[in-house]
């Protein structure tokens, strides 16, 4: 069964750092692409980070472009993303997603089929 498993989050102070980890089973993930996306109380869901298959090309989100970093570890069949110079907007629940069915809008939720369950970042002094 495939499963998707982030970690990482907390409570930060602005300034801070934090690495995400997104956890495959059940599949390997090197043959997938996989999408970090961020859900702010209130909002709706944005895509933040893409990592593609096989050559992991890499998507960013306008706003997060200088502060975040996605890689992936095929050995571990993990996918990290790195947030640096943490916000206060950057406050919500952070999930990856998951497809093997191609992506042609790699920050749109629509585009992935298996989620984690997501994990809670909070930035605040």
């Amino acid at each position: 069964q495939l499963q998707l498993v982030e970690t990482g989050g907390g409570l930060v102070q602005p300034g801070g750092s934090l690495t995400l980890s997104c956890a495959a089973s059940g599949f390997t993930l090197e043959y997938y692409d996989i999408g970090w996306f961020r859900q702010a109380p209130g909002k709706e869901r944005e895509g933040v980070s893409y990592i593609s298959r096989g050559r992991g090309l890499t998507v960013y989100a306008d706003p997060v472009t200088d502060r975040f970093t996605i890689s992936k570890y095929n050995t571990k069949n993990t996918v990290y993303l790195q947030i640096n110079s943490l916000k206060p907007e950057d406050t919500g629940a952070f999930s990856c997603a998951a497809t093997n069915r191609g992506v042609g809008a790699p920050l749109q939720a629509d585009e992935y089929h298996s989620w984690g369950q997501g994990t809670q970042v909070t930035v605040c002094s």
